[in-house]
């Protein structure tokens, strides 16, 4: 009579089988976790250059105190920015950058008592190449204008205005560095209110961590040539990109000194409030 041989496959336990199914579950969490996160990482790093081929609409909410001659004002802006890129062909994009914003003040101007409506507008178009240059730059130029779309007397310039535009960065290792400017002119308008002739410098510098969240300085300096005066202020501000639903945002918050301001402009701190609808291809 023969003995018959044991097999060298022993049928699985269930408890075997319960932990090799939770970790494969385990795993296959933490793989769409870091593939979620690099994705929530590289919508991070789009929102932070201003040519980015993606579509978003920031709503930006400034506060800012101590306006006006008596420094009683205050003022909130709220700042509606959509960006929309358009593919001209395969090594050009044209970015579509416009500002609206939303102001409700107080007290700007001895007797100015309360306003709130649409400033004027800003629109922006830069001409980008598609992909940075051998060195990593991404570059952007083009125009810009200005609208008197303003509401109130005490919330715009009342003049039609142009200008040249142009942005400069890099981007690496998570970093971003560099600078958007332009200058606008006044060409039309009522007679009766003072010329635009002013400069804007906006550098930036940011880190983005893999996780998403985005450490960022910046500051958003105007140039009067009219009354040679700077308007200077400088900001921090913190971010994180998340998703609600299916639909991608960006949170963001931060404060602001104001360096250098004219004696009716804004003083001390202010603060920032931010979300952006991304929405990418």
């Amino acid at each position: 009579m023969k003995t018959m041989k044991t097999s060298r496959f022993k049928v699985m336990t269930p408890g075997l089988a319960c932990a090799l199914g939770v970790a494969a579950m385990l795993l296959s969490y933490a793989t769409t976790g870091r593939a979620q996160s690099a994705g929530a990482a590289a919508l991070a790093e789009a929102v932070a250059n201003p040519v980015a081929a993606l579509i978003s609409v920031p709503i930006q909410a400034n506060y800012d105190r101590d306006i006006g001659p008596d420094h009683d004002g205050n003022q909130w802006t709220i700042n509606v920015q959509p960006v929309i890129p358009f593919t001209l062909n395969e090594d050009w994009n044209l970015i579509s950058r416009t500002i609206m914003p939303i102001i409700v003040q107080n007290d700007i101007f001895p007797g100015a008592s309360s306003q709130a409506g649409l400033g004027d507008v800003a629109q922006s178009l830069f001409f980008s190449p598609r992909k940075p240059t051998a060195g990593g730059m991404v570059w952007g130029v083009g125009p810009v204008f200005l609208l008197p779309t303003a509401t109130d007397d005490y919330m715009g310039t009342e003049k039609w205005g142009a200008g040249p535009t142009g942005v400069l960065l890099k981007q690496e290792h998570g970093w971003t560095f560099g600078a958007l400017t332009n200058h606008i002119w006044s060409f039309a308008g009522d007679e009766s209110r003072p010329n635009v002739n002013q400069s804007f410098l906006q550098p930036f510098l940011s880190y983005t961590t893999p996780e998403a969240w985005t450490f960022g300085v910046n500051s958003e300096s105007t140039y009067n040539w009219n009354r040679n005066r700077w308007t200077a202020p400088v900001g921090a501000t913190v971010s994180h990109v998340m998703k609600f639903g299916g639909q991608a945002v960006s949170l963001a918050a931060g404060l602001r000194y104001w360096a250098e301001s004219p004696d009716d402009g804004p003083h001390g701190w202010g603060a920032r409030f931010a979300v952006t609808f991304l929405f990418p291809k």
